[in-house]
């Protein structure tokens, strides 16, 4: 992403203190347009999050919930597909390594959620925004999605299996694992 975030909300670090601090954020019609803009979404009308931040020896954690209302586009159809969203989060916020950049950053299953900041203030609209398009459906599909599909001749996953020698192939594959 380039340019400032389109929905920000900057937390001081100073502001969170030895224990756990609650903060709650909500995107207004503003900024629900632009980021459906960024999702290709047809429409944004609810993004919230609420945080629990702590601080920890490394960063900041944080741990919530992120709450969506999408309209999304039907891949088969270009039907509007609506789906609320309410998406669980854990998010290590590390300061940016400092330096060259060119050194790798060593991040184990239990960091995956993890965003890194530079300077004073962590961005808990951007992490929502990130959490959000990381629970949208890729794949959104409206009720008349099956029916489209077959009539433009795309075949399912089990019309689309290898057949003669190629099916034995993929079976001799398989028994010797992999």
């Amino acid at each position: 992403m380039t340019g400032a975030p389109e929905f920000s909300r900057p937390r001081r670090l100073d502001t969170i203190g030895e224990g756990s601090v609650t903060v709650r954020i909500e995107a207004d019609g503003n900024e629900r347009c632009k980021l459906a803009g960024r999702f290709g979404l047809r429409s944004l009308d609810r993004l919230e999050a609420d945080y629990t931040l702590r601080r920890d020896a490394a960063g900041i954690l944080a741990k919530g919930t992120m709450q969506a209302d999408v309209v999304q586009s039907c891949i088969a159809t270009g039907d509007a597909v609506p789906a609320r969203i309410v998406e669980p989060f854990d998010i290590r916020f590390l300061p940016e390594a400092e330096g060259d950049l060119t050194d790798e950053v060593e991040l184990d299953d239990g960091d995956l959620d993890t965003m890194f900041y530079s300077g004073a203030a962590i961005d808990l609209g951007e992490a929502t925004a990130e959490t959000l398009s990381l629970a949208l459906d890729p794949y959104p599909r409206a009720a008349g999605a099956e029916a489209a599909l077959r009539q433009a001749g795309v075949k399912t996953e089990d019309e689309a299996k290898p057949t003669g020698a190629l099916a034995g192939l993929k079976n001799l594959l398989e028994r010797k694992g992999g």
